[in-house]
């Protein structure tokens, strides 16, 4: 069958990770052991949008037509809670856009860390943030480069194609930085790439095998039962030898094309889990089948399969630790001097153009929310939206 047959028969019939979840979970618990922390995630996916998570009121803002609605779970792991945290977040951050090009640089964390990090998850995905956050920072701070500070936006992501486990931080970089005197520094060159790739691999991979070493010297490491022989002091030397061998892939990209591209890519990107539901095509037969993106094949798509139980292991790879900052913000763009750095970014920039860059900001996110928000379905015109109401009102709404 080919993907647009098959892409045709998955829009007539909708399938959810939840359902996947409800048929298959109990069977993969019974060979399987997993945390509460997974469990709690777990659950909280099959009950979103149910009875079990509460019940609220949707008005339509043209015609007002009112209907009842169950409430999501918020779980950010749930492929059905993503749109009201993306909202909220871009709504946050339109402040902080400045009218220069913006950089995306992709850090790899090599395939040989995964099962270490499997045992150590918030571990080393911090320190690889560290060890990117660096990179960037050093390269900055050269004057050959730029000769100031950099500001970043970093979002984590964990899959690959067919969920495999890929460890890699996205960073978001306006391109230019702030003198220790607050006046913008454009960077040299603004339609290449960032920084040089290969002396930033070399640099990423120095820092992040300087911090393991001092991590395992701390005790603050748990060892795999796959790799028992990285007790051993000496072969944990051994083995960072090891990995100072291999290649370290960082992937830069052109910069974005103007505010409006970095609107609606943090938009997207920033707030995705391992799978959405759009990409079931059918769950039937103890088969997951779905859609996967073949990046090395120009991103051509193509239906993969799992077996139930495989699908629900990979999914679990994915499940943040409790409380991780899955999105974090470095340099000029830290929390503690966000406010005043931008300020400074804006007074040495914008000038004039303010107004113009506010006005085109607005109308970007208006159109990018209008593609999110449900249509009434009875005037077709107007978009449904929460009010507050009471339970009574709800359940005599509810009753036969």
């Amino acid at each position: 069958m080919s993907l647009d047959s098959v892409q045709s028969s998955s829009m007539r019939t909708k399938f959810e990770l939840a359902d996947i979840l409800r048929e298959y979970l109990p069977d993969y618990l019974k060979a399987h052991r997993i945390s509460r922390w997974q469990q709690k995630i777990l659950t909280d996916i099959q009950i979103c949008r149910t009875a079990a998570c509460g019940t609220h009121l949707e008005e339509c803002d043209h015609c007002h037509y009112q209907q009842p609605a169950y409430d999501s779970c918020h779980n950010r792991h749930c492929p059905k809670c993503l749109g009201i945290a993306r909202r909220k977040w871009v709504a946050a951050r339109l402040n902080e856009i400045l009218p220069v090009p913006y950089y995306h640089v992709v850090f790899t964390l090599p395939h040989r860390l995964n099962p270490l990090a499997l045992y150590n998850k918030r571990l080393l995905y911090h320190l690889f943030y560290r060890a990117a956050a660096y990179t960037l920072l050093k390269f900055g701070k050269n004057p050959k480069h730029l000769g100031g500070q950099l500001g970043f936006i970093g979002v984590l992501h964990t899959w690959g194609k067919g969920l495999a486990y890929h460890i890699h931080w996205h960073l978001i970089v306006p391109g230019g930085g702030l003198s220790p005197d607050g006046q913008w520094l454009p960077l040299p060159y603004t339609d290449k790439f960032l920084f040089p790739v290969k002396a930033m691999s070399k640099v990423v991979r120095a820092r992040f095998i300087k911090l393991l070493r001092k991590a395992y010297d701390q005790g603050k490491l748990l060892i795999p039962g796959s790799q028992p022989h990285l007790s051993s002091a000496a072969m944990f030397e051994y083995f960072l030898n090891d990995l100072a061998s291999d290649k370290w892939v960082i992937y830069a990209k052109r910069p974005f094309g103007g505010p409006e591209q970095v609107i609606k890519y943090i938009g997207r990107y920033t707030h995705r889990v391992a799978l959405s539901n759009a990409r079931l095509v059918d769950i039937e037969g103890g088969k997951i089948r779905f859609v996967v993106k073949d990046y090395k094949d120009g991103g051509k798509k193509e239906v993969m399969t799992l077996p139930a139980d495989e699908f629900i292991r990979r999914f679990l790879l994915h499940m943040l630790p409790k409380s991780f900052r899955k999105i974090r913000y470095g340099g000029f763009l830290a929390p503690a001097i966000r406010d005043e750095r931008l300020q400074q970014a804006r007074n040495s920039l914008l000038g004039d153009t303010q107004a113009q860059l506010s006005a085109t900001i607005d109308s970007t996110f208006d159109d990018w929310t209008a593609e999110e928000n449900q249509k009434c379905p009875r005037c077709f015109i107007g978009t449904l939206h929460a009010v507050d109401i009471s339970n009574r009102q709800l359940l005599a709404m509810n009753a036969p």
